[in-house]
This record gives structure tokens, sequence and C-alpha cells, in this order.
């Protein structure tokens, strides 16, 4: 009988283990979901809050310093040619290297050459002329005379140089940071990729380092429209469909509305877009503001447009603690550089 009741005891227990069981991993899961609605709900509110904070917003402090001038080419020297679109960057050796786009030339086809300077530190000036250090060439599928912006950037030793063919985007690599070689694709050619459908003459590439992929920025335009675009990429060599990131808004619409995109990511989780509507006396670079590095705003400038700048073409960088900025001469006969602050206040820039 005693047998009979600790098996009748040993079953009721058992029922209400389980019945408690079922309670305890219901009232759980309702915790659980519950929790991760308001950790959903604080990272949406973060993301707000992020972007309700004033926008910061580059300020010059001091002087410029003219690091290159209007180069002798020898018998490609035009009284016509301009600098303009460049690349700075760091060499294996610590010297700094800059390379610019020279166009109005006397070179075949589209006019444009790359000239390269040296310089040992950031400050001096102006940087030691090196030569012309490129020129297109058709076996690539360059067009002739249709170099155009190029871009340097380090992955572990080795370089690697963005820049426009004129209807592409193309490659080159180099193990010191000064003399590149070519990038050859399956098919023989520099060429990374050709533009968006319908628009043409992709060209001003710069890269930046997103998680785990690679964005690569670039405009193109159609006779009435231009845009900054992006492709990623986890291998610099497959691409993915094109993304229209910006285009519109208070910096216009028209095909120069959108030139030299530069991305940079001023403190984490938050992206600054530099665009320039015009080169020269009346230079201006519009700046634009993210949390989602392929959307500044396409036709809105809403939570987007921080500021205008009266430079064209700048590429923005870090060294050691200080930001530099690095744009074109008023000009048009040389590249200089300034020390920029980010604030958050509506100083003069």
């Amino acid at each position: 009988m005693q047998t009979v009741q600790r098996h009748v005891v040993f079953f009721f227990e058992l029922a209400s283990f389980r019945v408690l069981r079922r309670r305890v991993c219901k009232d759980a899961g309702v915790l659980l979901s519950v929790a991760v609605t308001i950790l959903t709900a604080m990272c949406a509110l973060a993301l707000d809050c992020q972007l309700e904070k004033p926008p910061l917003k580059p300020r010059m402090e001091g002087d410029w310093w003219q690091v290159a001038e209007n180069p002798d080419l020898g018998p490609l020297t035009s009284e016509r040619q301009q600098v303009v679109d460049f690349g700075i960057w760091q060499a294996e050796d610590g010297t700094w290297q800059l390379w610019s786009c020279i166009r109005h030339t006397k070179e075949v086809g589209h006019s444009r050459l790359f000239f390269r300077w040296e310089g040992r530190q950031l400050t001096q000036s102006p940087w030691e002329p090196k030569g012309i250090a490129m020129r297109a060439d058709p076996d690539y599928g360059e067009q002739p005379g249709g170099l155009q912006a190029p871009f340097v950037f380090r992955i572990d030793t080795l370089f690697h140089m963005f820049y426009g063919g004129w209807d592409a985007i193309c490659l080159a690599t180099s193990q010191n940071g000064k003399d590149f070689i070519r990038k050859r694709n399956e098919v023989g050619k520099s060429i990374l990729f050709g533009p968006p459908d319908g628009y043409g003459n992709p060209r001003d590439p710069m890269v930046l380092r997103v998680a785990d992929q690679w964005y690569c920025y670039f405009t193109a335009h159609t006779p009435r429209e231009g845009a900054v675009f992006c492709r990623t990429s986890r291998d610099l060599v497959n691409w993915s469909d094109v993304f229209v990131v910006a285009k519109g808004g208070q910096a216009g619409s028209g095909s120069y509305s959108a030139e030299c995109p530069f991305v940079v990511e001023v403190v984490p989780g938050e992206y600054y877009l530099f665009r320039t509507q015009r080169y020269g006396s009346s230079a201006q670079t519009s700046v634009y503001r993210s949390n989602n590095p392929l959307d500044f705003g396409i036709d809105n400038d809403e939570g987007h447009f921080v500021c205008t700048l009266p430079v064209a073409a700048p590429e923005i960088f870090r060294f050691g603690d200080s930001w530099y900025i690095a744009a074109l001469m008023p000009n048009l006969s040389g590249i200089q550089i300034a020390r920029p602050r980010w604030t958050a206040d509506d100083s003069t820039p």
C-alpha cells in the first residue's frame, strides 16, 4: 500500500513540476520577448538621439600651405593646363606622395595625365616635383588622355590605387607606394567596373572600409544629371550592384553637382560626405551627414545637409591625432593643405 502511495505522490509531483516548468518557460518567453522589444526600442532611440545631435562641421584652423605647384610637363606642357583631382598618402618609406590629374595638357585624347610630388613632411612647402607618373594606356581599357582622380589606400603591405580611365574605374597596385603597376582583370584590362546604366564617365573614386566590406564611392553623370554612387565588395574583385547614395538637394542635381565624393567616419557610426559643385575662385563643396553610409539624401536634405565649404575636390584624412584637409588651389595651379577641426558651432568655415 505504501509503495502505491509513493508512486501516486511521485507522479503527482512530476505532473506538478511539468505544469510549473511550462509556466516558467512561458513566463521566460514573455520576458525574453519584452527584453528584445525594449532593447530594439533603446537602439532606435539611441539612433534617433544620434541623428538629433547637432552635426559636426569642419572649420579651418590657421592658414593653408601649398604643397604642389603647376608642373613642367616638358613637351606636354600647355599654357591652359590645370592641377585638379588628386590623391595623397604616405609611402612605405614614410614620405608623402601626391598624384594629381593635370588636365588641358598637350596629351592626346582627353588631355589628362598623372603627375607626382613627394614631401618629407606634411607641413613641407612646397613638395618636390617627381615628374609624370602615369599616362593612359588603351591596351588596359583606358581612353587616351582619360586618367582621372587617383585614390590610394593600403591593405597590409600592398598599396591600391583606384582611378578613373574615363569609361571605367580602374586599379593599379604597388609594394612601395610609389611605383604602381596596373592590375589586369580576367580579360587583361585594368577595369574594375563601368558606369551605372544611363550614366557616363565614372570617375573620382574613393574607398572606405565599413565592417567587413569595402565601399567604393564615385561619381558619374548624364547631360543633365550627376549623382554620387557606391559599389561594395569583400575582395576588391567582385562588386555589388550600384547604389545611388546622394543626389539633388541644396547641392543641386546638374551634371557636375556631385563631383569628387569623399566620405569619412568622423566618430563611430557617423559618416560625412563631401561633394563638390564648383572649382576655381567660386569653389563650393557641400557636406552631408548620415548614420547609413549608403544614404546621404536622395533629393532630400533633411537630416543630412551640414554646411558648404569654399573649397574644391577636398580629401580629408587623419595623421597622428590631427585631421588634415587637402584641396585644389583657387586658381587651379596646385594643391594646398590645412588643418580642420570638427565642431558643432556655426563659426565661419
